[in-house]
């Protein structure tokens, strides 16, 4: 069952295009990874996904309802699949307290202050946080801390929940400790999560699917096994290139993104790696390149995808 579907999504500040006609879905019980470099709109997509923002053009269906003109409490009091934003904890608070209030008023029934409790100690339970229920969430460190939000976006036990960077700044054990966390949470209570990260070790570990964003428009979208290993856009190709095989004797790929970002203010209409992509050709500036399903369930949005594949199979 599609649980959130985005047509063609925009959203403009002024003249700056941040997200740019983005289309995607993501199925109950799914992890979606969503990642791009710094600037390529994963923080506006998901604001708009969790309704502080509402989008210029295109619409957001959430089990099939509008929710692109609603608030973030009307999304979330929508009863049969909830997005939450993650929230700072409250220092003022305590640990049981943090997740007693997203109990308490983020649910979509009346509940008495004794139930909310009772909920928030099975969460704190599921997210290993138990043990520090009386604690001040100011006590935690940055792991505790991040588990604690996690706590607070399950307290109503949604179907959907948006991640937003849950594993920036961690050391590489307690980034592990929430990647498991999340998939364990995934497969006992089938939680469907969009995780929104620019760390594609993180995101190659958790998600089923993987969509990659470049300067507001998502130029691929695959399993993520196809991704990882048969990129069909040059800007995927030169993403994962240099993650994956950073060995310096290695020779260059022969995809390499050079140059600067271009601006977001007003874009032509033209491809939009079209000024540092190594295959580009003339075509490439009469328009934004649709996205095209490639392969089955492998859809890129670059016209010359036939020869990154030749490259990438060479």
């Amino acid at each position: 069952m599609t649980l959130l579907r985005l047509n063609s999504v925009s959203r403009r500040f002024g003249g700056v295009v941040a997200v740019d006609s983005v289309g995607f879905s993501i199925e109950s019980g799914e992890i979606v990874g969503l990642m791009g470099a710094n600037g390529a709109g994963k923080t506006t997509l998901f604001s708009l996904i969790a309704g502080n923002l509402r989008p210029t053009a295109g619409e957001i269906l959430l089990d099939d309802r509008r929710i692109d003109r609603l608030r973030p409490d009307q999304i979330s009091g929508l009863g049969v699949a909830r997005t939450f934003q993650i929230v700072r904890p409250f220092a003022g608070l305590t640990v049981l307290e943090n997740v007693a209030i997203g109990a308490l008023f983020g649910s979509s029934r009346e509940k008495s202050v004794t139930r909310a409790n009772a909920d928030a100690r099975a969460v704190l339970e599921e997210v290993g946080l138990a043990d520090r229920a009386e604690d001040y969430a100011n006590a935690l460190n940055l792991s505790g801390r991040k588990r604690l939000e996690i706590a607070r976006a399950l307290a109503t036990k949604p179907e959907f929940v948006v991640l937003d960077e849950p594993t920036s700044m961690l050391d590489p054990s307690a980034r592990a400790e929430i990647l498991e966390l999340l998939q364990d949470i995934q497969k006992e209570l089938g939680t469907a999560f969009i995780f929104i990260s620019h760390d594609l070790t993180s995101v190659a570990k958790i998600s089923h699917r993987i969509a990659i964003m470049y300067l507001g428009h998502i130029v691929e979208h695959a399993p993520t096994d196809i991704i990882m290993h048969s990129q069909r856009h040059p800007y995927s190709r030169a993403l994962l290139s240099a993650v994956l095989f950073p060995d310096p004797a290695r020779p260059p790929d022969p995809y390499v993104i050079e140059g600067e970002i271009p601006t977001a203010i007003n874009p032509k209409p033209e491809c939009p790696l079209y000024g540092r992509c190594p295959i580009r050709e003339d075509a490439c500036r009469s328009a934004v390149p649709p996205m095209v399903e490639v392969e089955p369930d492998h859809f890129s949005a670059c016209r010359r995808w036939r020869d990154v594949a030749a490259s990438t199979q060479a």
